[in-house]
Parts: structure tokens; sequence; C-alpha cells
């Protein structure tokens, strides 16, 4: 029988002086990942919110109306809050000060059931102990009772700083504190000045060398706290050097309206009903360890309250964007309250298309889960003592008895609002159910057509709209859709393409705006439907990328405002309705040149054909061209649409793949675009109309045909 196996070492033993024991912040060193999930940009942004954490935490309890947060031009970060301040008398226990301990203590805290704080987020407290050990420096100082306390670290050491006059440094000379030592008093404050000031210097030992705060994606993080605290103001400072001429040096946030003012903010479409505040509480109970006076954890049942909050509506479009919150700790993969909202909406709507199923015809199908979800926007908060989550990162809420208690808080106040005899809920209500019963049609219609939208064989090509020139190859990963603008263009692109793997499609003119239309309105659009059944993947919700028919889908269109103009729309039409396919780099933009230039050529040898893509490349040649001493036929010919061209001069320039030039449609960010189309197709005019006169000084006004 074979002996099992040992672990390696260089003299074959494993005993018990092999073993490692890290004790308190040395773990942290050790093993940051375990405490802030990565050592990139990531966990850099984990380690700021630590501490911004326990400020809003003073802001729940009603002791704060007032955080600042500051990016140091020396790499330093500064959060300031105007609570109660860290306690600073001394813990019995250890003998330190609360300072001290709360900065070098694994699960140390305010947040254990001492009664001072009835809902956090910190909740494990190794928070600012984390944040502490992985700095090279951090100072803190807390004013109380008229008095400015301090105390410096040194990745998670006390001690003293030898710091230059007005000048701090994780570099300065650094001493250690050798015994245990009050909390020094630094200045004085007037009284009833209470606060914390917390200041750190992110230890690069522990951090990969271009770990640095993404200044959107922090705004984006203390705009969502706003939200989250009403009549909270949020203050965010850039002093580093080398910042963007356009980015704020500073921000200010604040929100009385709280979570309906961020699902007004978060909605990416217009509402088919308002928002709607469904709120509620529940109690439970559980057994926690509660230490008792001799020391020890005895379990203890407990009498839980858990508060529920929701705003929700629901929009026109088909996207679902549910932002969730515990204690205002963002949890962006769920869990039981999540859970909770999401079953009891599956209850709430089938029992409503139950009671009006003759009115709605909706027969014996009962809606699914993604029926319902289709176009709401929902921020669903939850606030507990002792919250359990799914590891230090907060990333899953897991009290079960949280499902329960969401779940009838939504059904009551849910079914109360459908239901309601007011004229404006009653209308709003109504759309909402022939909205739920249109997704839930079009999911089994799509399900059962679904082979149907299969590439089409020649035998079934009779389907597909006639005006389409079809390509041979059913290799679907080499074909192509050339979608062009008009019937002159499209005339010559029929001689130009190769029909074996190059499909054409025109279209007339300007199609619909979907930015603004319903889908009702798009669908009966002939020009957007002709688009969506060529592709024959469907569209929105039910869009399947692997059913398309083709590689690429590539937009041909005039080089000029126009051209620009119908790219656009159809780009929103992708973009709102064909998402995936954008998604997947399959949708690209042709080039056609604006200029062709003859170079005469004296004797027997041809004339020089060179294409010119927009006027500063024109006359650059033009220019190199005449210093070389050579001649240019004139008058140059200057395309005002692609029906100008002749068949071979459309192939060479823009459908050869050996030639052309195509521009890929990318969505490297979601939301930027998202507000970039609704700009530019949405139903607000104003906000296009300053953006035009802004904007106008810069048109180059050689490409506007008038």
């Amino acid at each position: 029988m074979a002996s099992a196996a040992r672990p390696a070492s260089t003299n074959g033993d494993y005993t018990a002086r092999h073993l490692q024991v890290l004790e308190g912040l040395e773990a942290v060193r050790k093993r940051p990942g375990m405490y802030i999930g990565s050592t990139d940009q990531r966990g850099l942004m984990h380690c700021l919110w630590e501490i911004i954490d326990n400020a809003v935490d003073e802001a729940l309890a009603g002791a704060c109306t007032e955080i600042q947060v500051v990016l140091g031009a020396d790499g330093s970060i500064v959060v300031r809050d105007n609570g109660r301040g860290i306690p600073v008398d001394i813990e019995p226990r250890t003998g330190l000060s609360g300072v001290e301990v709360v900065f070098t203590k694994l699960h140390a805290g305010g947040k254990f059931g001492g009664g001072s704080y009835a809902a956090s987020g910190g909740l494990h407290g190794v928070g600012a102990s984390v944040v502490n050990a992985l700095s090279a420096r951090l100072d803190v100082e807390v004013d109380r009772g008229g008095k400015t306390y301090g105390m410096s670290f040194r990745r998670g050491e006390p001690g003293s700083f030898e710091d230059a006059v007005g000048v701090h440094s994780p570099d300065a000379p650094f001493t250690p504190y050798e015994t245990k030592r009050t909390l020094p008093v630094v200045g004085k404050v007037k009284k009833g000045v209470t606060g914390s000031r917390v200041r750190f210097w992110p230890d690069r030992q522990i951090f990969i060398k271009d770990a640095e705060l993404d200044y959107d994606a922090l705004a984006a993080r203390v705009r969502q706290t706003s939200f989250l605290v009403p009549g909270l103001r949020l203050v965010l400072r850039d002093e580093r050097p080398g910042r963007a001429d356009d980015a704020p040096a500073e921000e200010v946030f604040q929100h009385d309206g709280g979570i309906t003012e961020y699902v007004d903010y978060l909605a990416p479409d217009a509402g088919i009903t308002d928002v709607w505040r469904l709120s509620g509480a529940g109690s439970f109970t559980e057994t926690v360890p509660v230490l008792d006076d001799r020391g020890h954890m005895t379990p203890t049942e407990v009498e839980r309250e858990c508060g529920v909050d929701i705003a929700l509506r629901w929009g026109q479009g088909y996207d679902t964007r549910v932002q969730s919150f515990v204690n205002i700790i963002a949890t962006p993969k769920g869990g039981t309250h999540v859970a909770g909202f999401e079953q009891a909406l599956l209850k709430v709507f089938r029992k409503q298309l139950e009671v009006n199923a003759r009115r709605l015809k909706v027969g014996s199908d009962k809606p699914e889960k993604d029926d319902i979800l289709a176009g709401m926007t929902a921020v669903v908060t939850v606030r507990l003592a002792e919250p359990q989550f799914e590891g230090q990162t907060k990333e899953v809420l897991g009290t079960s008895a949280v499902r329960a208690i969401v779940a009838k808080v939504i059904e009551t106040e849910l079914t109360a609002r459908i239901t309601s005899t007011k004229r404006g809920d009653k209308d709003q209500s109504a759309r909402l159910l022939e909205k739920v019963v249109s997704e839930m049609k079009t999911r089994i219609s799509a399900r059962l057509h679904k082979e149907t939208q299969r590439r089409k064989n020649a035998l079934e090509s009779s389907t597909l709209p006639a005006k389409l020139r079809d390509c041979r190859t059913h290799d679907v990963d080499r074909s192509e859709l050339f979608i062009v603008e008009g019937d002159s263009a499209m005339g010559t692109a029929k001689e130009a393409r190769n029909s074996e793997f190059q499909a054409l499609l025109p279209i007339r003119g300007k199609i619909l705006n979907v930015q603004k239309a319903s889908i009702q309105d798009m669908l009966k659009n002939a020009e957007c439907a002709s688009i969506i059944q060529v592709i024959g993947a469907g569209s929105g919700r039910t869009f399947d990328l692997d059913a398309a028919r083709y590689g690429k889908v590539i937009i041909m269109t005039d080089a000029d405002v126009d051209g620009a103009h119908i790219r656009t729309l159809l780009l929103t039409l992708f973009f709102r309705y064909m998402r995936p396919l954008v998604e997947a780099g399959r949708v690209f933009a042709a080039m056609p040149p604006l200029h062709r230039i003859e170079v005469i050529h004296n004797g027997a040898k041809k004339n020089e054909l060179i294409y010119t893509y927009n006027e500063q490349e024109m006359r650059r040649t033009v220019s190199s061209l005449e210093k070389k001493g050579k001649k240019i036929k004139q008058p140059m010919q200057r395309y005002k649409g692609l029906g100008e061209m002749d068949a071979d001069q459309l192939a060479d320039t823009t459908m050869d793949p050996r030639h052309r030039t195509l521009r890929r449609v990318t969505m490297r960010d979601l939301e930027a675009a998202e507000r970039t189309f609704e700009l530019l197709m949405g139903s607000e005019v104003a906000p296009r109309k300053d953006f035009i006169i802004e904007s106008a000084a810069e048109v180059d006004r050689e490409r506007i045909d008038a």
C-alpha cells in the first residue's frame, strides 16, 4: 500500500515548529487579498471606503452632516467628518485608548451590539485596522471635549514621525512607542466641536505600482452614498498633479430626495410609471454569541428589527437595473433581500394577471421573472443591526430572515399600489400590466419561432424582404451585410460587391429615431423591421447572438452630414435593440472617401488615383504632390454620395476587404454611451440645443451640403 503524501521539506520533517502563527496586523500584510479583495486599484478603493463607511455610519446614527474626501498631491488620502469622534478614553480590557484599539486590533469596534449603532456598514471591526496595516503611514486626529487628540502609525505600528515643518511624509524618521502610552493631545477646539480626520498613505510594498484611485469611479460611489443618506453633504476634492483640465477639482454631492431621486438618476428610458416608494419593517429573532460579564461568549436569542425601503419604476425599454444595499453598503451580487424582492414581484404580478386575465387576454400563460423585470429600475435598501455577509468585501447579504420580511413588505405595498383606485395610479398600473403581458407574449413567441430565426437557406429566402440582395455563403463568420443608404448607391454596390459573401440591404433616407419611440412604433417602422428581420436574431431581451445571419454588419452611408445622421440613427437601433451584436464587435461603419485626386503622368503611363477621406488629408496630399512637382487634374472630384462612384471605385475604396478601411463600433463605457445617445437622440431637447450651440464652432462647413 502506498504511503500518504507528506508536505515538502528540505529534510522531510514536518513538525509544529514549521507552523507560522500570524498575529494581529501581520496577518493582514501577509494576506491582504483576504481582507480587501486585491492589491490593485480595486483594493485601494476598498481601503478608502472602509474609512469613509465609518464616517457614513456616524451620519446614519444622526451624528454627522458633512464628510470631506481629499486626494492629496503628496499621494495621501484624507477623510474628514464632523461626527462624534472616535472614542479617546481607555478601553478597560486592553488598557489602550479607543483610537489605538480601533486602528490596531482586528475585530474591535463599536458595531458588535454595544448600542452605539443601530445599523451600520462596518460590521467585522477590521476596516480601520486593515487600512492601517496596509498604509506606509496613517495619521488620525480626533476632536472631542474641547481638545484635539492625535496619533500616527507606520505600517500599523503606533509611534511618532519627525516631520519637517509643514511637511508630512511616510519617509520621515519614525520612533515606535516602546510602552503603552496615553493618547497625545495635539491642540484645542471650540466647545461642542467634534469629528475625526484620517490621513493615510497606501503602502507601495503592498499595492501594485500603478494602483491609483479612479476619480470618476470614486465620484460615482460618493454620489451613490449621497442618494442613500438624504441630507448628508459629501465633498470630493482632487489635488493630485497631472489632473486633466476638464476634471473637476472639487465636487459637492447632496440629495435630499434619497433613493427616489436615485431611481430617477439611474433610469435609462422614459417611464410608464412614476417612482413608487415601498416601505415597511419586520422583526425576527436570531441566536448570537454575546460577551457576558465574565468575558465568556454565551449564545443569546436577540430580537432584531429590519427596515425595508425600496424605490422602483418601470420604463418603456427592456433593460433592468437593480441596485441593492444593506445599511448603505452596496451588495452588487445581491443576497437574501434581493431574493425576497424578486420573489414578491413574481407572486404579485402572477396574481394580478390571473385576476385580470380576461381583460388582458393572458390565457393560461404565466409571467416569468424576466418579463416583470424588463424595463424596471429599482433601488432596494434594508437596514438592520449586525447583518451577516459572505466575506469582508460584503458583496452578498446572507441573513436568511430578511428574505421573508422584504417579500411581505413588497407583496403588501405593491399590491396596494397596483390595485389603487386613484386615477393616476390606476392608469399607470394598467400600462404596467399591459407591458408585462407584452413581454410575456414576446418571450413565448420568440421561443416558438426560434428555429425560423436561424439562417435561411435558398428555399426559405422568399420569407426575407424582397429588396435584400443576399450572399451565397452559409459561413456566418465570413458573411457581411452592408446596410446601404439610398437606391442610387445600391445600384453601384450591387456591381461592386462580391456576391459570394457580401449581402446588401438598402434603406430609404432616415429611419425612425428609436431613442424616442416606443417598441411598438419601432416594430411598425418598415426600415427597422427589415433590418431586424434580415439579421434574424430577434430584438431586445430576446436577441440571440448565435442566431445572427451575418458575421459583420457594415453601415455604408455617404461621407457627409446627412450620412453621419443616418449612421447615428442606425447605431441607435443597434444600441437599444441589438446591443449584444455591438458588444461582440460585429457592427462596423464603412469609410468611403471624400475626394479623388488624379495625378497626371506624361507619356503612356496611366494616371494615378489617390483617395482621401477628409479635408485635412486632402490638403496634405495636394501639398505633398505639388512639392514633388506632380500635376493634379482639375477640378478634383469631391464625392457628395456613394452613387457618384462607379463600381470599381466603390469596390476598391469601400467594399473590397483587401483595400477598404472599416471602423469597428465599440462600447468601452456603457454608461457614457447611454448618456451620449440620450443627449443626441433622446426626448430632452434643451441639453441637445446647448450641445449644438457649444459645438457649432467645431463644424467643418465644407462638409455641409447647402
